[in-house]
């Protein structure tokens, strides 16, 4: 028997955990937390707060379902903090567990690590290269898969098994002409289709909207149709995007260069995510830099702000989160914002009242300070229903428990299922936070 812990972010969106057991042995997939519970940002360390804090408030899974589990490994899709954010509150609870990733998610979640002030984290960390199949114990081996999201290096966890493979999904969209180069890798998902699924677990966040998620490159196109185009006339140019969203501010660098502007990143995730992209070849920082301590961001948004036509500065805070940088800028701190003005909104809003309130508030202030406004020069980093469909018929699993995502996304996940022949309650399994589902 497989047995599916579906310990958290099965009824919303943030704070990823994922158990598989078999014969006794468990593989844990992603340790994420819940940013707007606790009304934080990508620039905000999640380790300076307690663990208990955390837990009261929700933004951390409770996991005290898997404590007494003969866990073997622990296994991350992906660099986002939704899925490795809560690991130097949670590994400690596997002493010596090893944690497996690709490169650019490791050398993340060893710095969420390094930066914990109530644990000490003692779990080795190992990089791992795709299509690398790692025996993790006498029964489970665990293998990573490219795919494509809106971070580097991301994949899909197969969980190896005697009884077939699950394999989970992570965050993805089938991106076909990846500005990184970065492709999903369709044969070896077409392979484990003929080799046998058992469970497919698979993020439902976008399986709503009835369409195929588009490329990257068609953000890339937005941006430079709005860059570069020859009535272009602005003082300051502000743009703002995930800070781990690599891709995106390779073009906005790129599209610096080409107006003869130096790219200035402000924000300390900025800077560290760009930093860990850069030691890994992964990002081309000519003609840019970026800037982290509080006396640099300052004496560089006072340099800016008196020579502004020289720049294009990218900051945190595209979703209004209290203390981000842009927030910051729109309360009269660090830089005279006004109608010399343009941001640019290359990112959507998080889809949560929270997070649409607080950009509701931040449009509001820009607004009265005459600043012109940009938005949605974005695409998802998300599958969409055909993305879900084809990834179904390609891997024909006999199993789905749909993840990643509130109920009513879930549900609309099963209604797909049921679409492509899988009935509720018989090989699609709709769970919620702390339960579990056997597959026979």
């Amino acid at each position: 028997m497989i047995r599916v812990y579906t310990v958290s972010g099965y009824e919303e969106v943030g704070k990823n955990m994922t158990a598989v057991e078999y014969n006794g042995e468990v593989v844990i997939i992603d340790m994420g937390i819940r940013l707007d519970r606790v009304l934080i940002h990508e620039d905000v360390n999640i380790q300076d707060f307690p663990a208990k804090e955390l837990q009261k408030l929700g933004a951390i899974p409770d996991d005290s379902m898997l404590r007494n589990k003969r866990v073997v490994a622990i296994a991350l899709t992906h660099g986002h903090l939704d899925h490795i954010g809560a690991i130097g509150k949670l590994a400690p609870h596997y002493p010596d567990v090893p944690i497996y990733g690709t490169p650019y998610t490791i050398r993340l979640a060893k710095g969420e690590v390094k930066s914990e002030r109530y644990f000490e984290v003692k779990n080795p960390m190992y990089e791992t290269e795709f299509g690398e199949i790692v025996q993790v114990s006498e029964n489970l081996a665990i293998e990573f898969v490219r795919i494509t999201h809106s971070t580097p290096q991301s994949s899909m966890v197969v969980v190896h098994t005697p009884e077939g493979a699950v394999i989970h999904t992570g965050d993805f969209k089938f991106d076909n002409n990846n500005p990184l180069g970065e492709s999903p890798d369709y044969r070896r998902l077409k392979e484990l289709g003929k080799e046998g699924v058992k469970v497919l677990i698979a993020e439902s966040t976008r399986v709503s909207e009835p369409t195929k998620t588009p490329s990257e490159a068609v953000a890339r196109m937005l941006l430079e149709d709005f860059f570069l185009y020859e009535g272009m006339e602005a003082d300051g140019l502000i743009a703002t995007t995930f800070a781990s969203h690599i891709a995106r501010l390779q073009e906005l660098i790129w599209i610096g260069n080409k107006m003869g502007r130096q790219t200035v990143l402000v924000g300390r995730s900025l800077a560290k995510y760009t930093g860990i992209a850069k030691q890994l070849g992964l990002i081309k920082m000519k003609g840019a830099k970026a800037v982290r301590s509080p006396n640099a961001v300052k004496k560089t948004l006072k340099e800016v702000s008196a020579a502004r036509e020289n720049y294009l500065l990218v900051v945190t805070g595209h979703q209004g989160e209290p203390g981000a940088v842009l927030t910051r800028m729109a309360n009269g701190e660090l830089y005279d914002i006004g109608k010399r003005d343009t941001v640019v909104f290359s990112a959507g809003t998080i889809p949560n009242p929270l997070n649409k309130a607080q950009r509701y508030v931040l449009e509001t202030k820009l607004k009265m300070k005459g600043v012109r406004m940009i938005k949605d020069l974005h695409v998802s980093g998300h599958a969409s229903r055909e993305d879900h469909r084809y990834l179904i018929r390609m891997l024909n699993p006999e199993n789905i428990v749909p993840a990643h995502g509130e109920f009513r996304m879930l549900t609309h996940y099963a209604e797909l299922a049921e679409e492509e022949g899988y009935l509720i309650g018989r090989d699609v399994f709709v769970s919620r936070n702390g339960y579990r589902v056997d597959i026979d």
